[in-house]
């Protein structure tokens, strides 16, 4: 029952269904490989939602969402799945 209502909590603060759940449920998993499929699902669905959205013009509070969306999964992934971007991994080898 509180998994309900919670759920019905966090469903209310969803403005863009078409990737935000799955946003949102990856910044609730703790299990590490379940965390990279969920990283992984809610990337795709933003991605999808860009190209769909570059069909229908601009919309800049989703797209300011999805960029701070995006930036929030980076840190997920570098934090809690080990991931190193470009730039990080050149660093980490010069200090090798």
């Amino acid at each position: 029952m509180g998994s309900q209502i919670v759920e019905s909590i966090v469903m209310e603060n969803v403005q863009y269904p078409e990737w935000q759940k799955l946003f949102q449920d990856a910044l609730v998993e703790l299990d590490k490989d379940e965390l990279q499929e969920r990283v992984a699902a809610a990337e795709a669905a933003i991605l999808s939602r860009l190209e769909a959205m570059s069909d229908t013009g601009d919309r800049p509070s989703e797209r300011h969402a999805i960029e701070d969306a995006l930036a929030s999964l980076r840190v997920l992934k570098r934090e809690s799945l080990g991931f190193r971007g470009r730039r990080e991994k050149r660093e980490w080898r010069g200090k090798e």
